[in-house]
């Protein structure tokens, strides 16, 4: 009877324990409600894009801000890998150093330089749309990803494991190629770079551990 008295008791107290945790977790999170950071590619220069015999050759450079808007986080960067596409296509790479930001900070990234070349296989309409862009002078559907891993620090106490947000967008850009001996494109008045937002999705969240509950 004792016995059966202890294990009672013994279950309510764990019960009571993870019902304390998981309130003590709601509340916080409400308390903090973590912002996600929010990115923008601010300039991108293109002196270098030509295509030959699906080999890519290329001088791509991008300037990117991060801007932690939480006044009560701090974000550690500690793995930071910055990737370019083309039309779906990665041709290039980038791991940039880790670095700290504080709450309510701006951080500029770059200029962050992708140069060198790359064999890539486009399908028949995409190159046909490069063609019409090589003769235009401006290319479209150059993206920048930035693949983090990070640490969080919430509040005074509470700092997280490492764990890896959702990758950071930045698609549908339309650069310009711009002559290096000339310094200036062909139209600069009309296709002139224009500050992008990148999709960061919750920040805050790691993505391997939601893709292993779906």
């Amino acid at each position: 009877m004792c016995f059966r008295h202890w294990f009672l008791c013994l279950y309510c107290t764990i019960y009571a324990l993870i019902f304390l945790l998981i309130t003590t977790s709601i509340i916080f999170l409400i308390v903090i409600s973590p912002s996600s950071v929010k990115f923008h590619i601010t300039d991108a220069t293109l002196t270098e894009f030509n295509l030959t015999n699906n080999n890519l050759y290329y001088n791509f450079k991008v300037n990117i801000t991060a801007r932690n808007p939480n006044n009560n986080i701090i974000v550690y960067y500690r793995r930071i890998t910055a990737i370019a596409w083309y039309k779906d296509n990665e041709f290039s790479y980038v791991s940039l150093a880790p670095f700290d930001q504080g709450h309510k900070n701006t951080t500029y990234l770059g200029p962050i330089e992708f140069k060198g070349n790359r064999v890539i296989n486009l399908g028949r309409k995409q190159l046909d749309e490069y063609r019409e862009e090589t003769r235009l002078g401006v290319y479209n559907d150059l993206a920048v990803d930035l693949d983090v891993r990070i640490r969080a620090k919430f509040g005074s106490f509470f700092k997280s494991g490492r764990f890896n947000p959702p990758v950071v967008q930045c698609r549908r850009l339309s650069i310009p190629l711009v002559s290096s001996s000339k310094g200036n494109s062909s139209s600069p008045s009309i296709f002139s770079f224009r500050v992008r937002r990148c999709s960061s999705g919750s920040f805050f969240t790691d993505r391997d551990a939601d893709a292993a509950a779906a």
